[in-house]
């Protein structure tokens, strides 16, 4: 009996690496906001400290990445249930300017990432 190997292009091993750096480098801003920006909207703004602060948290440590909401496998999206409601997190790239998007969002010098923390209805 023969098997039969599985072999990918070079095109799609590079995909594959480009997708990875990207994922590493949103993982890195999520775990540590300060590495970019980070912004809360009206309504997160409006929460107790102590409820803020339970929502960084979440988004820090949020893990639970699936095919609905990270169909990309780049980390760049999560959805948060926090005492009975809602909440999104996204990041964005942009250029070094922040003026338009990323040419190259694998490249962290050609790319800002911005965090955005936000109640789902505000979407």
């Amino acid at each position: 009996m023969r098997s039969l190997a599985v072999t990918s292009s070079p095109d799609q091993q590079a995909a594959v690496e480009r997708t990875a750096t990207i994922r590493a480098l949103n993982d890195t801003v999520r775990r540590n906001p300060t590495v970019g920006r980070a912004f809360i909207t009206p309504a997160v703004c409006a929460l107790p400290h102590d409820q803020r602060l339970a929502l960084l948290r979440a988004v820090v440590g949020f893990t639970a990445f699936d095919a609905g909401n990270d169909p990309h496998n780049e980390h760049d999206f999560g959805a948060i249930e926090l005492d009975g409601v809602s909440y999104f997190w996204k990041i964005d790239y942009f250029d070094q300017v922040y003026d338009m998007g990323s040419p190259d969002p694998a490249n962290p010098h050609v790319t800002r990432r911005v965090l955005t923390i936000m109640r789902a209805d505000e979407y």
